[in-house]
């Protein structure tokens, strides 16, 4: 197993539990002890865990993993649903994107569509999220239109008052939501409050609200309310999605797709 393998699999086995032992991981990972307490050093290091003697807890109460680290997690399911969101789009609409790895695919998923490759412009894109942009900003048919405020690491993406300033300005057709839980009672949430801001004002400034989620992410609440699930008015998730939750949305008026 590589380094980074290694490190993706610790901290996501500290997001399910909380607190990891060495003797513990070091037996679910299949190495030894001295490598994982390198390992932990070298994570504690660049603060995405906190030592303890003996393991490791997870680094504040709203821990996340760094986007780079959560590339990988539902991965097949995550490009079915970007497809399926990017299917949603029609030419020369004016579409927003959150950051995350979700919409980072849709991202990707609206780049290789053939319909798309050419126009004045074919899509005009707003997102807060840098590395969307970076991606999307060699298309010479899409307009990127890049909100300003300030990066968070964890994310990619833009947050604070500047991009408030950007986004009250402008109107879009659509706009597509990644987000760490959806819930019928408590809505669309994000870990962090700044995030949840600017979703939410992307949100208000859409005429429709996609929101972009594999099924381990419904029926979850976070910390911070991006907007009500009446206010979305679609779901694109996987098809391990159960009944019962389809019909809960389906109730509260949210479309649901499940690929």
């Amino acid at each position: 197993m590589s380094r980074d393998a290694r490190w993706k699999a610790l901290l996501e086995l500290l997001v399910e539990r909380g607190r990891l032992e060495v003797e513990q991981a070091a037996a679910e990972l299949e190495v030894s002890a001295a490598t994982i307490r390198r390992d932990f050093d070298q994570l504690a290091e660049q603060q995405m865990l906190v030592r303890t003697r003996g393991g490791a807890v997870v680094h504040g109460v709203s821990y996340e993993l760094p986007l780079r680290y959560k590339t990988a997690r539902h991965a097949s399911e995550k490009q079915r649903i970007a497809k399926a969101v990017a299917d949603l789009v029609a030419p020369g609409e004016a579409v927003g994107l959150t950051g995350g790895t979700t919409t980072t695919e849709v991202a990707r998923a609206l780049a290789l569509r053939p319909d798309l490759a050419s126009g004045s412009p074919a899509l005009t894109v707003v997102t807060n999220a840098l590395n969307i942009a970076g991606e999307l900003a060699v298309r010479p048919q899409f307009k990127i239109v890049l909100t300003g405020g300030v990066a968070r690491p964890q994310s990619y993406e833009l947050v604070g008052p500047l991009a408030d300033g950007v986004l009250s300005q402008i109107t879009m057709d659509v706009a597509v939501l990644g987000v760490v839980a959806f819930d019928v009672t408590h809505g669309a949430a994000a870990h962090d409050e700044a995030e949840a801001a600017i979703n939410r004002l992307m949100c208000e400034r859409a005429e429709r609200v996609i929101v972009a989620a594999d099924s381990s992410k419904l029926g979850r609440r976070a910390f911070a309310r991006i907007c009500a699930a009446e206010s979305v008015d679609t779901l694109v998730t996987d098809a391990a999605v159960d009944e019962e939750t389809v019909r809960r949305f389906t109730e509260a008026g949210v479309g649901v797709v499940a690929v």
